[in-house]
């Protein structure tokens, strides 16, 4: 029994309980509520009692879409965007993806996990206590294999979840350039059965962009990955309206991710499908984006919206959700109440995980995290972040914080 003071459920607005207490056995939470509905004897009713110090709880936080496994870094890039040049032009040079395929390759495993390890280490301190990472930078055999991997490791070893994507279908790499569908052939008949058998990842993304891949190319691979069992989602509507998002609900896709460009009919199906639209305001702010995702039309349909940090080193190299909470909040004109709820209930539902984690409900998992901070509102208020003062993952303590 944990006797925390004031908790955000994760209900509207915030569902917050003052002189508050949760209840948890077996890594469940067993009992939510008021000290003054405490029962007499709290020991009865969980596995342990400990005291806190008036802290709020939110549920754990939940980064549903990260890249966080790579190789180098682009600050040229980030020189030449500067200077006017556009994502597309850059990538049409060399640059962008193919920039960390190259460095990813060059890379070896426990680089790739030294660097990815530290990345998460950080994302904890900011609240984090399950985390979503995709391939994507490899686009051959060897390296998106050792890019989930590594994202397989980092579970084995951090106290948190790691939910791995495939997202071979990122680029065209190089040697493929004028061999599309061979590409397209080898991710479906080679690596996602590959990924399948070594049980490397749940999902599969695809990146379905002029300067990626067409919607065509994206069906097949929504095909192949579905006769496997892995879950869909999807990189759509970023550049441009292609349709993406719409071919996405069709295949009940769990989420839909960027979404700048979408039409009101692709939010319809969204709505209809039961499709998350995640939306990615670090992206967004970096690449100094004008046309902002229609937030309105998915309110007004109630499609979930969830925010995550696209954290990669080419177009948001932010890993902090509270930081994200705070762009969606200046930016977007989301409410704080929003920016949460994007990052945990609806962030959980982007991943499939909704029944188990999200908000702090009895039977869910005891996933939350303690903040030293005197409203709610303080989360999504720092742009440089929010340090949370310690986790619980699955019933345990997790201390985060340096001395």
């Amino acid at each position: 029994m944990r006797p925390v003071g004031r908790i955000a459920t994760s209900d509207v607005p915030y569902g917050a309980l003052r002189d508050a207490a949760i209840g948890v056995k077996d890594g469940k939470i067993v009992w939510l509520g008021t000290m003054a509905d405490l029962p007499d004897q709290p020991e009865r009713l969980a596995s342990h009692v400990t005291k806190m110090n008036g802290e709020w709880v939110t549920p754990g936080l939940i980064d549903c879409h990260t890249h966080l496994v790579y190789g180098g870094q682009r600050a040229e890039e980030f020189a030449r965007k500067l200077q006017g040049e556009s994502y597309e032009s850059i990538a049409a040079s060399g640059g962008g993806i193919l920039s960390s395929v190259n460095a990813t390759r060059a890379a070896s495993f426990d680089e790739l996990l030294s660097s990815a390890m530290k990345r998460a280490l950080f994302a904890m301190e900011q609240g984090v206590t399950t985390l979503e990472i995709k391939s994507g930078y490899g686009l051959d055999q060897e390296t998106e294999l050792k890019i989930l991997r590594v994202a397989k490791r980092l579970g084995e070893l951090l106290p948190i979840t790691i939910h791995a994507t495939c997202l071979a279908a990122h680029a065209i790499p190089p040697e493929y350039k004028t061999r599309r569908s061979d590409y397209v052939s080898w991710i479906i008949e080679e690596l996602l059965p590959e990924v399948k058998k070594e049980d490397l990842a749940s999902a599969v993304d695809v990146f379905c962009e002029k300067i990626a891949f067409s919607l065509e190319e994206t069906e097949l691979i929504f095909k192949a990955a579905q006769e496997l069992g892995f879950s869909i989602k999807i990189h759509a509507e970023q550049l441009s309206s292609m349709g993406g998002t719409s071919l996405a609900a069709r295949y009940q896709a769990l989420s839909a991710d960027h979404l700048e460009y979408v039409t009101e009919s692709d939010v319809l199906a969204l709505k209809d499908s039961g499709t998350v639209a995640v939306l990615l305001p670090g992206a967004f702010y970096f690449l100094r984006e004008t046309q902002k995702p229609p937030f309105d039309l998915f309110r007004k349909h109630h499609v979930p919206i969830a925010l995550a940090t696209d954290f990669n080193p080419g177009t948001s190299p932010i890993n902090s959700l509270p930081s994200i909470m705070n762009l969606a909040c200046v930016l977007w004109r989301f409410t704080p109440e929003e920016a949460l709820r994007g990052v945990t209930l609806h962030a959980a539902k982007a991943l499939g995980l909704d029944a188990e984690i999200g908000s702090l409900e009895i039977g869910k998992n005891a996933d939350f995290a303690f903040w030293q901070i005197e409203t709610l509102a303080e989360l999504a208020y720092y742009l440089n972040g929010c340090r949370c003062s310690g986790l619980v993952k699955n019933g345990i303590r997790i201390n985060v914080r340096s001395n």
